[in-house]
């Protein structure tokens, strides 16, 4: 549209005479125009140039009028541009219905008016320009709402403040600059869009000079001779505040502003959603890290090793978890999980535990002590409290030992003939199932025996079985019992979104 609120119009008309009255009439009426003389120079002209409405005479020498119009609705690029039919001789029925079958919108007939011509193009350009904006909005929303699924979905601040930036990019076809929090207090990111797509983020201190206003869009220099309109918003007056930043002229409406405004308040609450999990995250990291063994036992006949591995940043806590107690002369150890994913997981993965430590004071029986936390689950914590877990009463004199499941992964012992899980199976803890009763087995001299829970052998896209069988075929019995649950973690524990627990004990050679 010309600055004025007119149209671009480009007039079609072999006839110089009647080519000349059409333009007159439309610049008149605050139209621009363009005039081609030929349906061919009128196709040139339109993939070169940018017009919102074409007057086009349905006899011209080179090709119809019809056939033009054709072509125009059949490229994407021009194909929401309105065309109005004009023929110098009164034209059958049929042949009106042939225009606009082909593309016209409106079909004229000479001796065609000056109003009536102003009229219909008016008619054209309000269906057409009404058309456009929905078609605008209806981009421009569903811009915003992925725009905000992906700040939504950023699992770290850094990537949250990239986010911004691409989303108010994206949402305002401009450049754009985005600051937001660390999340630990540590500075700022700020996260800016370049030509190709692209979005630089970097760790800069924190910014004293941001507008301290709840919300504020104006044209400071925020940036040091780089005028900007900007959007500051904080959820609370103690919360870091989010900017965002774009050229003056990408918010020159209403709507604009409040689109920044928009994409600014989405930035903030999910920053401020972030810091939450984050926080928790960390919490129950260190109360599950709390509630394992600060150290294990030093007993000669019966070395051990163990390693506990978070999920990553990205996932949330679970109740993996790992014991190890004396028995008079023998090792009650466990290996279990709580089932979900949870500061609330590992809650109760501090019970079970506890409650373990409690009920092997008096019960030396593995599948006693599984009766016993089953019970105790079924009735504190049902449904939520469903647990694996596999204990391990040993010997470590003469490697007798007594073994009992609860729908855990069972111990794989790795010994100079290979290596082999045990067939030890039972339900799981906390659905009041009858228990099978405890197996004995013997550890050979030299032998290794491996406990892990699932997050070592689950693996995307593959099931428990074949994550299994690739953990039994990487342990061996020798070598070093750390370093071997070192190579175990970095092989199969990259990147997964559930806790690790693993355990090994050796019965040295004889």
């Amino acid at each position: 549209m010309t600055p004025d609120g007119g149209a671009h119009v480009l007039v079609v008309d072999d006839i110089e005479a009647s080519r000349y009255v059409r333009a007159s009439w439309l610049r008149r009426g605050g139209h621009r125009v363009t005039e081609a003389v030929t349906g061919g120079q009128a196709l040139e002209l339109l993939a070169t140039r940018e017009f919102d409405i074409v007057v086009l005479d349905v006899d011209l020498p080179d090709m119809s009028g019809f056939d033009v119009a054709e072509r125009i609705k059949g490229d994407p690029r021009t194909a929401v541009i309105p065309v109005v039919h004009v023929s110098a001789a009164f034209r059958e029925a049929e042949d009106r219905i042939t225009g606009l079958n082909r593309g016209a919108d409106a079909y004229l007939t000479e001796p065609v008016d000056a109003g009536e011509l102003m009229a219909t193009v008016e008619a054209a350009l309000r269906y057409y320009r009404a058309r456009a904006l929905a078609e605008r909005l209806a981009d421009r929303l569903a811009k915003l709402t992925s725009a905000t699924r992906a700040i939504n979905a950023a699992g770290d601040f850094a990537t949250l403040t990239a986010e911004a930036a691409r989303a108010a990019a994206t949402v305002l076809a401009c450049p754009a600059t985005a600051i937001g929090p660390t999340g630990d207090g540590g500075g700022r990111w700020i996260a800016r869009t370049a030509g190709d797509g692209e979005v630089a983020v970097a760790q800069v201190p924190e910014l004293d000079e941001l507008p301290t206003g709840e919300s504020t869009v104006a044209d400071p220099s925020w940036d040091p001779g780089v005028p900007a309109a900007v959007a500051v918003i904080r959820s609370t007056a103690k919360r870091p505040a989010v900017l965002l930043a774009v050229p003056p002229s990408a918010v020159a409406t209403d709507e604009d502003r409040n689109l920044l405004v928009q994409l600014a308040q989405s930035t903030v609450l999910a920053a401020d959603a972030l810091r939450a999990y984050v926080e928790e995250h960390q919490l129950a990291l260190v109360l599950q890290r709390s509630l394992l063994p600060r150290e294990l036992p030093d007993v000669p006949e019966l070395p051990m090793a163990a390693r506990y591995v978070p999920a990553s940043a990205h996932a949330e806590i679970g109740g993996d978890f790992y014991e190890v107690t004396r028995q008079g002369d023998r090792f009650l150890i466990a290996i279990g999980d709580v089932c979900g994913h949870s500061i609330g997981a590992a809650t109760i993965m501090g019970e079970v535990r506890h409650a373990l430590r409690a009920y092997a004071v008096e019960e030396e029986d593995p599948a006693e002590i599984l009766r016993k936390l089953d019970a105790m689950l079924s009735r504190y914590h049902p449904i939520k409290g469903l647990t694996t877990m596999c204990l391990l009463l040993v010997d470590p004199v003469d490697g007798s030992a007594i073994v009992a499941n609860a729908g855990h992964i069972p111990p794989l012992v790795a010994h100079a003939g290979g290596a082999d899980y045990l067939a030890v199976r039972g339900p799981i803890l906390g659905i009041g199932l009858p228990r099978p009763p405890a197996e004995r087995f013997q550890v050979p001299p030299g032998a290794l025996v491996l406990l892990t829970t699932d997050g070592l052998v689950e693996h995307s896209g593959a099931d428990l079985d074949e994550g299994m069988d690739l953990l039994r075929d990487a342990v061996g019995p020798d070598g070093d019992m750390e370093a071997l649950c070192d190579d175990l973690v970095a092989r199969f524990g990259a990147n997964k979104k559930d806790d690790i627990a693993l355990f090994a004990f050796r019965r040295p050679s004889a």
